[in-house]
């Protein structure tokens, strides 16, 4: 069996720059998607909690119905029992049956009293809760009007780029099997350490992509022969000639062309 060829440092250097190429383009897509993802994840928890508070406060209305009529056959019940007190205190022996049949019927009268006071109370929470209950029927239809609207511009936008985006992925799993373990690391490392993302950038006007401090001529020399990986001493990112960088641009954009 043949003993595997190692790539030059030329050509890592060009398959790390392709890597990176495919992996900005993934960037660039998920850039157009913007906060949209999250904009829509918010505002379906915002539904559920709206849709969650109208389910209580309609239950709550329910429970305060119930406890309406509770009170009211409370009242009937009282009524029932002054009617039976009344007759029976027309019937006593001694004022101390009197007495006692008067408690009753003021015990039954306060009951009537206090069942009465408590049913305007709960008619008054009723009505509070139709207050907010209407607030919150109100809020939520403009929410899921939103949330709607804002999964349509989702939805659109997806489906311009979701298959890009898949086959890019997979061509950035690809390359990375081709380019050894060590480099994919540091590649790896670089790009979260970055804003941008640029782990592997073209030396431009006599700098690193993006960057302000200058590279010494010598070191520009160094990275043109491609002999060598070379990393800027101030960001850490792999360096690349501007020649090597153009043909791989040109290479790349045509496979992102096709896809």
């Amino acid at each position: 069996m043949a003993k595997k060829v190692e790539a030059t440092v030329e050509e890592k250097l060009r398959a790390l720059y392709d890597l990176q190429l495919i992996d900005s383009r993934v960037d660039e897509i998920r850039n157009v998607r913007g906060e949209l993802p999250l904009e829509v994840e918010d505002l379906e928890d915002e539904v559920l909690g709206l849709k969650t508070r109208m389910d209580k406060l309609k239950t709550d209305v329910e429970t305060i119905n119930f406890e309406i009529g509770a009170k009211k056959n409370l009242i009937e019940e009282a009524k029932t029992l002054i009617k039976k007190y009344s007759e029976q205190q027309k019937n006593v022996r001694n004022s101390r049956e009197f007495n006692s049949i008067s408690k009753e019927l003021e015990f039954q009268e306060l009951e009537i009293q206090l069942a009465d006071k408590n049913i305007k109370e709960f008619k008054a929470q009723i009505e509070q809760k139709k207050e907010v209950i209407s607030e919150t029927k109100e809020k939520l239809t403009e929410r899921e009007a939103h949330l709607k609207h804002k999964k349509s511009e989702l939805d659109a936008i997806l489906a311009e780029t979701e298959k890009e985006e898949m086959a890019l992925l997979d061509q950035s799993k690809k390359f990375q099997t081709e380019i050894e373990e060590r480099l994919i690391k540091a590649y790896t490392r670089i790009r979260s350490n970055v804003k941008n993302g640029l782990a592997v950038v073209p030396v431009e006007r006599g700098a690193s992509g993006g960057s302000f401090f200058t590279i010494p001529p010598q070191v520009q020399v160094e990275i043109a022969s491609r002999k060598k990986i070379i990393t800027d001493e101030h960001s850490g990112r792999i360096l690349v000639d501007p020649v090597l960088a153009e043909e791989e641009q040109e290479k790349m954009g045509k496979m992102f062309s096709s896809l």
